[in-house]
């Protein structure tokens, strides 16, 4: 269909970029100084919180959130089994326990009967993921947490731009942890953020990023105390620059994705061989990922098959994700096996993300569109 690869995610980076970028780095500042400040109020305005922290990746963010949680061996935290295994691992990084609830078959997000299913007295938080950009069901979540006493830190990596209601994502938990590698709506090339209302979660993100340290006497900056040790997690001025040139664009690419994305579902609405995720209507979708679930029973392969098929049509279609709780290292360390979550596992057997980036034109998907006709046609029963 194509003679080069469409790549399933691609930055935008335009000329006010680079400029934003060369002007930080010929600045007296180009890492702990004010591009940051002005880069996280941006960041809290823009995600109705009244604090945002920036970490130097979304992994590095959702390690600081369990840290500031207060997350420790004892202790476990429910999430979702259909994730990058950063949000499991951030869990890990503390020494406490990954427990994995299964996901609704409608949204693919965290089903939070499954959530009250596998909760234990040990249970100190619940870390929900907005899957693809989808916001999870925050009104059930919430106040089942706030029932237990839990934590909750959602991770919104695929979903900052999103909605629930009126509520912007950033304003729906008690952290929130947002990613910016490139394939998410804004980048910073590496970088991610922790959004929160509460003090004294900012607080002990701030020192976390900063190797755990905290300045009792403010007049004398050179004395300094470090309570419990933290990591370099730090973000570059340049880099801020960038996240802030990037964040004046957010609605504009936001509005490119979900342009694409509904005309991806008008067309493919009626395809006997896909299934496409519920988008309710009292959210709004982030739209990081595209993704469709396919009619295995109308077809004469597996998934992967159709992978390939795909990429040898130069579509770069891809899987997000693996089962967490499929990897050597969970099966190992924490003994999980097939059959844990039944819905997920049925799931992840019939996904496959389509390319989706606001540079894409409807040539692009149009190609797309053919090459899943032309392989369906091939491959069906």
């Amino acid at each position: 269909m194509r003679a080069t690869l469409l790549p399933y995610a691609h930055q935008t980076i335009e000329a006010d970029d680079i400029a934003a970028v060369s002007e930080a780095l010929a600045s007296d500042w180009i890492t702990q100084g004010p591009a940051i400040e002005r880069f996280e109020k941006a960041l809290a305005a823009r995600g109705g919180a009244r604090h945002a922290v920036a970490f130097a990746n979304g992994t590095a963010a959702l390690h600081a959130a369990c840290w500031a949680a207060g997350l420790g061996p004892s202790d476990e935290a429910i999430t979702t089994p259909l994730t990058f295994a950063a949000t499991a691992n951030a869990v890990v990084y503390q020494g406490a326990w990954p427990v994995f609830a299964d996901i609704d078959a409608a949204t693919l997000n965290l089903d939070p009967d499954a959530v009250k299913r596998v909760a234990t007295p040990r249970t100190r938080a619940v870390l929900p993921v907005d899957f693809g950009g989808l916001p999870c069901a925050y009104d059930r979540l919430l106040p089942l947490a706030r029932e237990h006493g839990w934590t909750v830190i959602a991770d919104a990596a695929h979903s900052f731009g999103g909605a629930y209601g009126r509520r912007p994502v950033g304003a729906l938990a008690d952290m929130t942890t947002l990613s910016f590698h490139p394939a998410k709506l804004i980048t910073t090339g590496e970088g991610g953020a922790v959004l929160t209302d509460r003090d004294d979660l900012a607080e002990r993100l701030r020192s976390m990023r900063h190797h755990g340290i905290s300045y009792p006497d403010r007049a004398r900056p050179w004395r300094y105390e470090i309570d419990a040790p933290g990591n370099n997690y730090r973000l570059t001025d340049f880099q801020a620059a960038l996240g802030l040139s990037q964040l004046g664009k957010l609605e504009r690419f936001w509005e490119r994705r979900d342009h694409l994305a509904r005309r991806y579902r008008e067309r493919l609405a009626a395809s006997p061989f896909v299934e496409l995720p519920a988008l309710p209507a009292d959210r709004r979708h982030g739209w990081h990922l595209f993704l469709v679930l396919l009619r295995l029973d109308r077809l004469s392969v597996d998934r992967d098959t159709i992978l390939q098929a795909l990429r040898a049509e130069n579509i770069g279609a891809t899987l997000h994700y693996a089962l967490v709780y499929r990897h050597p290292f969970y099966r190992e360390r924490f003994k999980y096996g097939p059959g844990l979550c039944p819905v997920a596992e049925s799931v992840e057997q019939r996904l496959v993300t389509l390319p989706l980036f606001p540079a894409m034109t409807e040539q692009d998907q149009d190609d797309v569109l053919r090459a899943l006709d032309k392989v369906f046609a091939h491959y069906a029963r």
